[in-house]
């Protein structure tokens, strides 16, 4: 059995294969032109690949310079939180538990820095009942929904209680 591949910083070589990535997703995600990602990318909390580029997160704290909806959702409601903005792993890489290693190091950073609460969303319209098992499974539950870009999609929002 081989060695899973390591959890790393992402860096600015990283940016072309991310965005390549996350556009792949962007239905579930959310597109992102170059210039956004690197702006973001400097905003982010926490932001780690897997190997070369099997999996890949982001995320942000309550003091980014961030205007995404969801985030803002959050940030009206919580003075002190870390915001999974977005999480993908690789079509040939599904199944090995990269998005499990992700969080699971994201709530390590997340204890370390003192923060005691994880948020993100989950499609509702279009559905995504794999993302909703599996953060339930991580111990998230649902706090509040909304619609938003005009009524073109429906979220859940979801939270997490971090031990320090």
């Amino acid at each position: 059995m081989t060695a899973p591949s390591p959890i790393s910083r992402v860096s600015a070589p990283d940016e072309a294969a991310i965005l390549a990535l996350n556009n792949e997703h962007a239905a579930e995600l959310s597109w992102l032109e170059p210039e956004r990602l690197s702006f973001l990318l400097g905003e982010a909390f926490y932001a780690r690949r897997i190997g070369a580029l099997e999996a890949f997160i982001m995320t942000f704290d309550q003091d980014a310079c961030y205007d995404s909806p969801n985030f803002l959702w959050f940030r009206e409601r919580y003075t002190s939180f870390v915001y999974v903005d977005r999480v993908v792993v690789a079509a040939e890489a599904r199944g090995r538990g990269h998005a499990r290693r992700l969080y699971e190091d994201l709530f390590v950073k997340v204890a370390h820095a003192g923060h005691s609460i994880v948020t993100c969303e989950v499609n509702a319209e279009p559905p995504n009942p794999a993302s909703d098992a599996f953060h339930a499974a991580l111990g998230f539950t649902e706090v509040g929904d909304a619609v938003i870009h005009g009524g073109k999609k429906a979220v859940r929002y979801y939270l997490r209680q971090i031990a320090g």
